[in-house]
């Protein structure tokens, strides 16, 4: 099977196509608002607006199909001016033309390799790389990040990147084995000025290779059984455009620029369970307060785009088995389409055990094995890669993990020094301590758009009378009125969870059907309350947020986080403390990776995982599994 998948739009929540993106550029520098702006207005994202649920509901009731409408986000360099536009795809013309200067939109790579090349040849730069006894310009590379917001007068007046340095001593070698450590650019991304070399001294680069390609792990393990996995009968999942079928379970599986891979429609035998699910928002904040790092606050989806990041997944080695894959289209700055081929892959596997007795009088039992559904794709992000997995299984389980991996952002250290706010990795390395924040947004719908989210946490009986033995306790319960009060956090001491139900809808015994979000790892923010990150990504306060539904708060951090100088977002939406029981809600949860490297992680990091689960509660009246056939038995097996 090739397993190929052509991106055609045939749903109202289909992405954009390559054809579409062209026609919605064209038609924004055909317009007036367009007019006398030139090439040097950049176009940032070009994206499908996502029809309202209320039409996208009566479009699936035999209701009219939704218009088709594509949201622009352009910059106008010369002006210094965000542009949002809206265009009508129906007939071409542009609805909607707001300009905005209050805002950063995300960077464009093209803009950050730009910002790059300027710095590399100035004369005050190299200068200060001469001092470090480098002086060939094509070893040095250099990392542009967006500036971020530290209170200084030009974050608020200029597009700002702060450029970090590495030693690239050949083509293909891992530059972030050799930080130049103590020199920093500042460069003004719109007049491509470099404003400022700061220069706090030489720190020697690390010399010790860090390459991890075939030929520096040789010699390799030759040990390695063949694996092969395979489906005589080919898949187990139907794929109708962009609609999946499996195993009782029904998606529509999309894609945006800013957040990449994104569920619509989740419904399990015809019952729905999610309207929108996606990763809204992710930050990862670095624990050095040196000057060459102390500004290490990526905001990936905001600033940079998890979804113009995606990278093509290649069979074999990203996915195994037989696989469908899923293109996607994105554009370039010039607002050209650029497909992305193969960028979500679509696949089964094997889960394991899925539910097991056996009778231990006399060996009789049952056993059944699990396989799950998986929709996945990769983003490279700077020296960070990162997996975005979703999982559905036969017991009707809902996961979601991202999977960590990629190279450490790394420092130098003078001969003799151990960091304080890192791990050595290699001699005079240093690896900085960091966390990893991640923000879903899960729009759901649990047998309908009437939820409300209740708190479950277990306490133990007091002892008495009533607890002789002091063995008691019990799960406890409290259902969230209002944002404010559904500000939480975890707590393994009390082994707290959250259910979204459905108060309308009761099962056989009696209590509102729902779905269970379990928390996996998590962490808390360490940065200080009233740090800048802490402004910016106020989303990393709490693990739990909800709101009423609104579909134009998207993004747990605001719609443009670069250079903002905080408070925008959840903090801000929930401050006017809504109700959010008993109607059409969103519940957003926060889960963080706190990562202290260990040289085992250089100087490639294995994968490291977190995530969590949704599982039924009462939505079904037994365990949905129960009907799932034992495994055939053949040659030994079964």
């Amino acid at each position: 099977m090739d397993g190929h998948q052509q991106l055609v739009a045939i749903h109202p929540l289909d992405p954009l196509t390559a054809e579409e993106v062209g026609a919605t550029a064209a038609a924004v520098r055909a317009s007036a608002g367009f007019a006398g702006r030139g090439e040097r207005c950049r176009f940032i994202t070009i994206d499908l607006a996502e029809p309202h649920k209320d039409a996208l509901l009566g479009w699936e009731a035999g209701g009219e199909l939704p218009p088709r409408q594509a949201a622009v986000v352009l910059l106008d360099r010369d002006r210094a001016e965000t542009i949002e536009a809206l265009v009508d795809l129906t007939d071409g013309a542009v609805a909607v033309w707001n300009v905005r200067t209050d805002v950063q939109p995300m960077a464009v790579v093209s803009e950050l390799m730009e910002a790059e090349e300027v710095l590399r040849l100035h004369p005050e730069f190299q200068a200060a790389m001469a001092k470090r006894g480098v002086t060939d310009p094509a070893q040095i590379q250099v990392d542009a990040w967006p500036a971020g917001h530290f209170g200084v007068a030009e974050e608020s007046e200029r597009r700002l990147a702060r450029c970090t340095v590495f030693v690239k001593p050949a083509p293909g070698a891992n530059e972030w084995a050799h930080p130049v450590d103590g020199l920093l650019g500042l460069v003004d991304l719109n007049t491509l000025e470099v404003l400022r070399i700061e220069d706090h001294g030489v720190v020697p680069v690390p010399e010790e290779s860090g390459n991890f390609d075939v030929e520096a792990g040789a010699p390799l393990r030759d040990d390695i059984a063949r694996l092969e996995i395979t489906q005589p009968d080919g898949p187990g999942f139907s794929v109708d455009g962009r609609v999946i079928e499996w195993q009782r379970w029904r998606v529509h599986v999309g894609f945006t620029p800013k957040e990449g891979l994104v569920l619509h429609r989740l419904s399990y035998e015809g019952r729905s369970i999610m309207h929108r699910a996606s990763l809204s928002e992710m930050v990862v904040p670095y624990g050095d307060p040196s000057p060459t790092h102390y500004f290490k606050n990526a905001f990936d989806a905001g600033e940079n785009g998890v979804g113009v990041a995606a990278s093509p997944l290649t069979r074999g080695c990203d996915c195994l088995g037989e696989i469908v894959y899923l293109d996607a289209v994105v554009n370039d700055s010039a607002g050209e389409p650029v497909t992305i081929p193969n960028a979500i892959c679509l696949h089964e596997e094997d889960h394991g055990v899925l539910w097991r007795h056996i009778e231990w009088r006399d060996g009789s039992g049952e056993v059944r094995r699990s396989r799950r559904m998986v929709i996945s794709s990769f983003s490279a992000i700077g020296n960070y890669d990162y997996g975005f997995f979703w999982y559905l299984y036969q017991d009707g389980t809902i996961a979601f993990e991202v999977k960590l991996t990629g190279v450490l952002s790394t420092g130098a250290v003078a001969p003799g020094v151990k960091p304080q706010h890192g791990t050595l990795v290699a001699p005079g390395l240093n690896a900085m301590v960091h966390q990893h924040f991640f923000n879903m947004r899960l729009d759901l719908d649990v047998d309908g758009t009437q939820n409300a989210v209740e708190e479950v946490w277990t306490e133990s009986d007091p002892p008495g009378p009533g607890n002789p033995y002091g063995n008691a306790f019990r799960p406890m319960r409290r259902r969230l009125e209002t944002e404010l009060g559904a500000r939480r956090r975890t707590d393994s001491r009390s082994a707290r969870w959250w259910e979204i139900v459905n108060p309308s809808i009761r099962h056989r015994l009696g209590e509102p059907v729902g779905y269970r979000l379990l928390p996996g790892e998590n962490a808390v923010p360490f940065a200080q309350p009233d740090a800048p990150v802490s402004r910016r990504a106020g989303f990393i306060t709490e693990h739990l947020w909800v709101t009423p539904y609104e579909p134009s708060e998207r993004y747990a951090a605001g719609d443009y986080p670069n250079q903002h100088p905080g408070g925008a977002g959840l903090p801000e939406w929930t401050a006017a403390d809504r109700p959010v029981a008993d109607r059409d809600i969103v519940v957003w949860y926060t889960f963080g990776h706190h990562h202290v490297p260990r040289p085992e992680d250089w100087p490639v990091m294995p994968v490291a995982t977190i995530g969590f689960q949704l599982k039924p509660v009462g939505f079904f009246t037994n365990n949905p599994a129960l009907d799932v056939p034992p495994s055939v038995p053949h040659a030994g097996h079964c």
